[in-house]
């Protein structure tokens, strides 16, 4: 086999990871629901395993280290042999015994975002009687969830408290205000250590008096090109008291594409800019 062929024979177990995906984030969580949580912490670190042999196997083919590679590539074989018997013979077994017909329809939306190991993929799920296709998103049967909804917000992805909502706004690591269509300030997240100063004052303000003179005309510019359709994005990046700084203008659209909006996004990047190389380990010591 050449070293081009391969290339392109590891290139193709990279459909793996797919496959694994699908496994660790749409099967596991709901076998979890039915009090089976070993798949979840064990065989998740099982294809962290065969994840790192690809690549590995990836850098040797670039080498002239033959024995090294096979060595590499039986010890792939390997692997994936054994998780298939694990998985033909135990878990997707079990999973059939515990998890309900409605469970895999749920799942069949989730599978197609992540996408399929193989080209041809599977047949569409679930099925009308008659034949006809039904997308989850017409799929009227709720899932089972161990929660109760009252007092939650009916998000687009999910449920969740108010108090949850400022939770996860507050604690996000950069810095996000709300100017609605009519140019008014309608939200800021409180963060601990925010980039830019805020206070409530803004909240209720025309968004032209919350910058400085000097940049006022960029601002009214975003405005105009994003209701105009024209644009959906725009992006600074400064220096600021020592510190660099990224900032994003999106632009906000409903379902129709009305322009319901901008969010200003801006983060210390100081830290991020400095990274080299991987960690993939915590370094808590």
């Amino acid at each position: 086999m050449t070293t081009k062929n391969l290339k392109k024979n590891l290139l193709d177990f990279v459909g793996l990871k797919k496959h694994f995906a699908r496994k660790e984030n749409q099967l596991f969580p709901y076998l979890e629901q039915y009090g089976w949580t070993s798949p979840s912490q064990n065989m998740w670190a099982f294809h962290d395993d065969i994840r790192a042999i690809i690549k590995q196997a990836r850098t040797l083919v670039d080498t002239d280290d033959v024995q090294a590679l096979s060595l590499v590539l039986q010890n792939l074989f390997s692997n994936l042999e054994h998780i298939m018997q694990v998985e033909e013979q135990r878990l997707l077994p079990n999973a059939m015994q515990l998890m309900q017909e409605d469970d895999w329809k749920e799942m069949r939306d989730g599978d197609e975002e992540i996408g399929w190991m193989f080209d041809e993929h599977p047949a569409l799920y679930p099925v009308h009687e008659e034949g006809e296709y039904i997308h989850p998103s017409l799929d009227t049967k709720k899932r089972k969830l161990p929660f109760s909804l009252e007092g939650r917000l009916d998000l687009e992805q999910g449920h969740m408290l108010p108090e949850q909502i400022n939770w996860l706004l507050k604690f996000m690591p950069v810095d996000i205000t709300y100017v609605d269509e009519n140019d008014i300030v309608i939200f800021y997240n409180r963060g601990e250590d925010r980039v830019f100063p805020r206070s409530a004052g803004i909240i209720g303000r025309e968004v032209k008096f919350c910058h400085p003179p000097k940049s006022v005309d960029q601002v009214l510019m975003i405005l105009r090109e994003f209701k105009a359709g024209n644009r959906d994005e725009a992006e600074f990046w400064i220096t600021f008291k020592g510190k660099f700084i990224h900032i994003r203008y999106f632009a906000i659209r409903n379902d129709e594409g009305e322009y319901k909006g901008v969010i200003e996004v801006s983060q210390d990047v100081t830290h991020i800019r400095s990274l080299e190389g991987q960690q993939r380990l915590l370094d808590w010591e």
